[in-house]
């Protein structure tokens, strides 16, 4: 059982063969550590709230039987998913863990989850915006901006992050003109 906040570390995608594997797609720069046989992990929703079971109000656990590499996620078995109609069940659910059981991240880094509601700033520390979510693309995370003009989309990268100050809740972009308009 979890009491503290969790952190979202991958989704389910849908059934992989007939066994119960699933195909996961990661959020975690850890896979091996968060998808360890025996490890456990959080059931939630496919907007990446904790799903309790309806009856009895717990959240809903998975152990981790096996898992390998599959294409760019793992292949995960969890223990009492037996067959493909129960891993089914299953596709588009969020996985998470507890923030208290994850390496902090390194110095310069964040977590995706810290994200929304930073003040986004210019270079010279006019406001742009608030980042309302981020999305993952094949090319990487974007965030959405919610500006004077409405929801912008700005790639975060460092072509782009210029820094961020996690106690200030702020992130400075670097945009070029008309991006944000």
């Amino acid at each position: 059982m979890t009491s503290g906040p969790t952190a979202v570390v991958g989704r389910v995608r849908r059934a992989h063969g007939i066994k119960g594997e699933m195909v996961v797609a990661l959020q975690t720069d850890a896979p091996d550590a968060v998808f360890a046989p025996g490890a456990r992990v959080f059931v939630g929703t496919p907007d990446d709230e904790l799903a309790p079971d309806p009856k009895t109000g717990a959240l809903r656990e998975f152990v981790v039987a096996t898992a390998r590499d599959f294409q760019d996620g793992l292949l995960v078995r969890f223990e009492g998913i037996a067959d493909r109609t129960a891993a089914e069940r299953w596709r588009g659910i969020s996985l998470h863990v507890p923030m208290d059981e994850l390496e902090p991240p390194a110095e310069g880094e964040l977590w995706v989850h810290e994200l929304p509601g930073m003040r986004a700033l210019d270079p010279k520390g006019v406001v742009l915006g608030d980042v309302r979510s981020s999305y993952e693309l094949p090319q990487g995370l974007v965030l959405e901006i919610e500006t004077p003009r409405g929801l912008r989309d700005v790639p975060f990268n460092d072509a782009f992050v210029v820094g961020f100050d996690r106690e200030r809740r702020e992130i400075t972009l670097d945009v070029p003109a008309g991006l944000l308009e």
